[in-house]
């Protein structure tokens, strides 16, 4: 990892279970080539104890921050508002950008330089993701409708999804993410429409691609492609899966 001194950006992982998957996306994050200072935090939303103890081993072996939701509150999984309110105070206290990176995400070596060097020369940036594909570079889910575009930095007022993107320092020095419905369970939605509608521009780097591999650590949310009426019957009858 490049020396933690002026830090330009911060990436951060919340993992729930799913280990195999989890260890993953930290082992590609921690294999990255980045040549400015950067900071890298797992945040550990209740997972079992088992993958608790395997992420603290993990902690110790690559150096990265490893932070439990359970040592901070008694509020049940997913804890997606509190880590992110907890990452931004954290990147707009260092004026550093802000990249998420899902836990069933695996980036390149070079991904993060290739979001740092482009949201350097943006006009306006407030957020830019990596396209994502199957690991035979197809592009999946939730970039499908990018399947056509060609190759580069493409501007869209389209919903971005956090499975690897960039916030800006600009952005979120401007949106206070205690403002969020905490009603909700996810935030990438509301938070990339919030950007445009702030006068933001939004990217899509169609030429920087990641592994997805959707729903890793909640497979029931699969259901939504294989048994949609059986997921649409979790989904509102125990609340789950608000966006």
């Amino acid at each position: 990892m490049v020396s933690k001194d002026n830090i330009k950006i911060h990436i951060a992982t919340p993992v729930k279970n799913s280990i195999d998957t989890a260890m993953k996306t930290i082992e590609s994050v921690m294999s990255s080539t980045v040549d400015i200072g950067y900071d890298f935090t797992v945040y550990n939303d209740f997972s079992d104890e088992d993958t608790t103890s395997q992420l603290k081993a993990a902690s110790c072996e690559y150096g990265f921050n490893l932070v439990n939701m359970s040592d901070i509150t008694s509020h049940s999984s997913p804890n997606y508002l509190l880590i992110l309110q907890i990452a931004q105070k954290k990147a707009v206290r260092e004026n550093a950008h802000l990249i998420i990176v899902e836990s069933d995400v695996i980036v390149k070596k070079d991904t993060f330089q290739k979001l740092f060097n482009e949201v350097e020369k943006l006009p306006k940036a407030g957020l830019i993701a990596a396209i994502t594909t199957n690991e035979r570079g197809e592009v999946n889910f939730p970039y499908e409708y990018a399947s056509g575009f060609k190759s580069g930095v493409i501007p869209t007022k389209k919903r971005l999804s956090f499975c690897c993107t960039l916030l800006t320092n600009a952005f979120l020095s401007t949106y206070d993410f205690n403002q969020l419905n905490p009603k909700k369970s996810w935030y990438d939605v509301f938070i990339s429409h919030k950007a445009v509608k702030l006068g933001f521009c939004n990217y899509l780097m169609t030429s920087n691609a990641v592994i997805h591999k959707p729903h890793s650590s909640r497979p029931w949310k699969k259901l939504k492609y294989t048994h949609p009426l059986k997921y649409y019957w979790q989904k509102y009858t125990k609340g789950l899966d608000r966006i």
